[in-house]
């Protein structure tokens, strides 16, 4: 069944799915919850409208990143700091769920990341979690995720969702591109975003690139 959506929240139903089916991995109601990577802030306002946390807080590395959403997402009980994956600005044990979502391959230290987690997270508490990774780094994606001081409570392969979202807004990202990036630059903005036919989708497609969602706990 389809996401039921605002009619504000609608142009942006395929990204805002992507959060809404990592972050109701586990009950965020009443919770308090981190985002780590939390880029313009779309899909934190998204959660916290709809989920009823305690409070959300996003974190960026990207201060003008940060002052954007500070800007632009003006809600009770969500903020927005600007800090480092891999060294969170947070006190032991103080979070009730932890969301990253497709930015910890741009990490240098994943280990690290995934120990920061663990850190900041209280017991019982989850790491609600999605990304992907080229095939070739897959082993040591699945190493290191075995070795983090969580235990794993779900795991899936999402490519087939991922390419048939793709498909349906394939047509937004043309407008978007014909409207914001010079011609000369039309065919590698179409190859490098989530274009039907681009390289991403090809990679998706047949399985060079696996997207997954995972849902680890503390105890």
């Amino acid at each position: 069944m389809a996401l039921a959506l605002a009619e504000s929240d609608e142009p942006n139903r395929f990204c805002i799915q992507q959060y809404h089916r990592t972050a109701t991995q586990a009950d965020l109601t009443g919770k308090e919850v981190l985002e780590v990577g939390c880029g313009h802030g779309g899909g934190a306002a998204y959660l916290m409208r709809n989920l009823q946390p305690a409070s959300y807080t996003g974190l960026d590395l990207n201060q003008a990143g940060i002052n954007f959403c500070r800007e632009r997402h003006n809600l009770p009980g969500l903020d927005f700091v600007q800090g480092d994956a891999e060294n969170l600005p947070f006190a032991d044990q103080c979070f009730d769920a932890v969301i990253n979502i497709e930015s910890s391959h741009c990490y240098p230290r994943f280990p690290r990341f995934l120990a920061e987690v663990a850190r900041v997270l209280r017991p019982g508490g989850h790491f609600l979690y999605s990304d992907l990774r080229h095939r070739v780094s897959i082993p040591e994606w699945e190493a290191t995720l075995a070795d983090a001081p969580m235990r794993l409570t779900s795991e899936r392969v999402i490519n087939g969702e991922v390419v048939r979202a793709m498909e349906k807004n394939s047509q937004q990202w043309l407008d978007l591109i014909d409207r914001r990036v010079p011609a000369l630059l039309h065919g590698l903005a179409r190859a490098q975003t989530g274009v039907q036919g681009g390289k991403i989708y090809r990679a998706l497609q047949s399985g060079e690139l696996s997207y997954r969602m995972y849902c680890f706990a503390k105890d």
